[in-house]
């Protein structure tokens, strides 16, 4: 059993000194440190009590390093809360007390160190004073050990505790992605860029493909290390040592995430509920600058808070949006601490919900907190929390890649949550896109509306173009989606596609009395005329005489026997009916058969067709786009069928 367990209270509380009376190693490990008697920096030492092994993060006390101490508290499984029996509580053990509760940590004890400057009856008053700090907290149950590190009484009882609450830690959850938030950063002479973290949840193995975010550098894992020793495998709530090849030291610092290749992304917009603190001095309020620190990195950032009167009271929840000044790397239900930008102290702390959310205005403001009240209820269901952001991305939808990086789920978690959608119809997927099975409807219905208007607008035009339907419709969704549309709506008998264009399956061409004249017209000159037919701007002249009708109204007349077949265009200038069409055809093809070398030349088509130059040209022309005859030189070759 593996259990990451922390101290926490005020400098010179005797943190450091437990973690040596307790473990034999001094975690104090800078120059800086040992020469001024503090602790600066994240300290780390190990020990075994049975068949669990605590890995133990010393951390600094001073007010100024609280943002080193927020690095180290946020892996921890427990917290040992130490508060000096000749001192009691002071500033720094409030504040990093209510650091421990904002993080979500749920076990842990409390040490009174330097029990042997203290007399009884200093020791009953700090007592009660600790009493006071937890009630109505994860540790108000919790044990409470006078001890002297420097005499070594009540080292036994300590043991005993911590391994009675490490028992009682909660198993840290296996539905995440592998993450280690980077808390230390170094080069070895040999080995080269080694980084050192706790691993927040899955695996890491020797070999390991991984990227370091947001720099999105890409590496490889030469090498790893637990409680001392090689191994090939580390898992979630070790302290843990990676050799990484394939980067420099200098690129990787305190505040970066090893995980997965191509699973998360870095983000800067943030949904979160959180607590203001009831010593916070003043409220919480939109705009207000902060600090934010998730996981190892301290990242500046605007609040902006999703509630009516804009602020947070001081010991009241609420949701707001996080609007980080750099990337982060972060997953649903990761914790937060905010602290204030100046005086730097911390007011508040909290859950994420939307690691990805989209910047939320005044007036979204009901739509929001409605969308986040639903995703705080969904936080341990991954189906529910999956169908919710696949349901905020409206008629985009969201990619397989898009929910690895929005959920933080591991794909097999990730791929069960959405078959289990798709079973129960509240998820459509086209293609690798998935959405609401409500907006996909909304998309059908668009398409419909849109072909259904384009026939009200030009009730002579056989359809509307696939490409129009895709740029009113589908603008900014993928491909396959609009594929997927089209396609059920065709099986469902709503539309019909010819081609390129886009029909109503109920819609049938309505002529007025004169596009009637005019299309009868039409179709007895052309059928008339053989291969012998006017230009194509004198045939609509001659059709609309005496009609009412402009010869525009007549070329969309003149379109439905383009469309319907009974006509074919040969050029700009030149339509012939397709009997006249099918009947040169044939007798190309009786010439080619009584030819050796099936070649053809114009004034053998002139002379075959019974045409002029005029004509004679724009169908051979015709003949070659269609494939029908092949220019040799000067001549044709009659393409057998």
């Amino acid at each position: 059993m593996d259990i990451i367990a922390g101290t926490a209270g005020h400098i010179d509380h005797g943190k450091t000194a437990l973690i040596k009376a307790l473990t034999g190693i001094d975690a104090d490990r800078l120059p800086e440190e040992k020469q001024r008697g503090i602790t600066i920096d994240l300290g780390f030492a190990e020990l075994e009590l049975g068949d669990i092994h605590f890995g133990f993060v010393d951390v600094p006390g001073h007010e100024r390093f609280v943002k080193n101490m927020l690095a180290g508290a946020s892996g921890i499984d427990l917290v040992i809360l130490v508060i000096a029996a000749d001192e009691g509580v002071m500033p720094q053990t409030r504040e990093h007390f209510d650091i421990c509760r904002l993080l979500g940590i749920k076990t842990g004890l409390v040490v009174l160190t330097k029990k042997d400057l203290a007399d009884d009856e200093t020791l009953e008053l700090v007592q009660m004073e600790v009493s006071e700090l937890v009630a109505g907290s994860f540790l108000e149950a919790a044990p409470v050990i006078p001890l002297s590190s420097k005499t070594g009484e009540g080292l036994e009882e300590l043991r005993a505790a911590l391994a009675a609450t490490a028992r009682k830690v909660p198993v840290r959850s296996d539905r995440y992605v592998m993450r280690l938030a980077i808390d230390r950063s170094f080069t070895v002479k040999g080995f080269g860029t080694v980084v050192t973290g706790t691993l927040g949840s899955g695996l890491i193995s020797e070999a390991d493909e991984l990227e370091i975010l947001p720099s999105g550098n890409l590496v490889r894992v030469r090498g790893l290390q637990t409680h001392g020793a090689q191994v090939k495998t580390v898992h979630a709530g070790q302290r843990t040592a990676v050799n990484l090849g394939g980067i420099d030291q200098s690129e990787v610092s305190r505040g970066m995430t090893l995980t997965q290749r191509r699973s998360l992304r870095p983000t800067q917009i943030l949904d979160a509920k959180i607590e203001l603190v009831g010593s916070s001095p003043r409220p919480l309020r939109s705009r207000q600058r902060v600090r934010v620190h998730i996981g190892t990195a301290e990242i500046l950032a605007r609040v902006s808070v999703l509630n009516d009167p804009a602020d947070i009271p001081p010991g009241q929840k609420d949701f707001v949006q996080l609007r980080l000044e750099s990337p982060a790397i972060v997953v649903p239900g990761e914790k937060v601490i905010l602290r204030s930008y100046s005086p730097q102290i911390t007011i508040a702390g909290g859950m994420i919900l939307d690691p990805a959310a989209k910047k939320s205005r005044r007036r979204d403001i009901l739509d929001a907190r409605s969308f986040l009240k639903r995703l705080e209820r969904a936080m341990d269901d991954p189906a529910a929390q999956v169908r919710l952001f696949i349901e905020s991305s409206g008629e985009s939808g969201l990619s397989l890649s898009d929910l690895h990086a929005r959920t933080g789920l591991h794909r097999d978690l990730l791929e069960t949550a959405l078959h289990e959608n798709l079973d129960q119809d509240s998820v459509t997927s086209a293609g690798s896109v998935y959405l609401s099975t409500g907006n996909f409807q909304d998309l059908k219905d668009k398409t419909l509306m849109q072909i259904e208007r384009h026939h009200q607008r030009e009730p002579l035009s056989k359809g509307v173009s696939k490409e129009t339907i895709r740029e009113k419709v589908f603008a900014h969704a993928d491909a396959e989606l609009f594929k997927k549309v089209i396609s059920d709506l065709e099986r469902a008998g709503k539309i019909v596609a010819d081609k390129d264009t886009l029909r109503s399956a109920v819609y049938g061409t309505q002529l007025s009395a004169q596009e009637a004249t005019v299309l009868e017209r039409l179709r007895k000159n052309y059928a008339t005329a053989g291969l012998e037919v006017l230009k194509l701007a004198d045939a609509l002249s001659e059709s609309v005489l005496n009609t009412g009708l402009s010869r525009d109204q007549a070329r969309k007349v003149f379109q439905l026997l383009l469309d319907s077949g009974e006509l074919v265009k040969v050029s700009d200038e030149f339509c012939f009916s397709k009997k006249a069409i099918t009947n040169v055809i044939g007798k190309l093809s009786v010439f080619a058969n009584a030819s050796p070398d099936r070649l053809i030349d114009v004034p053998k088509f002139k002379d075959l067709a019974g045409v002029s130059r005029k004509y004679a040209i724009p169908l051979l022309e015709y003949f070659d786009r269609e494939k029908i005859t092949r220019r040799a030189g000067d001549k044709r070759f009659i393409v057998p069928n």
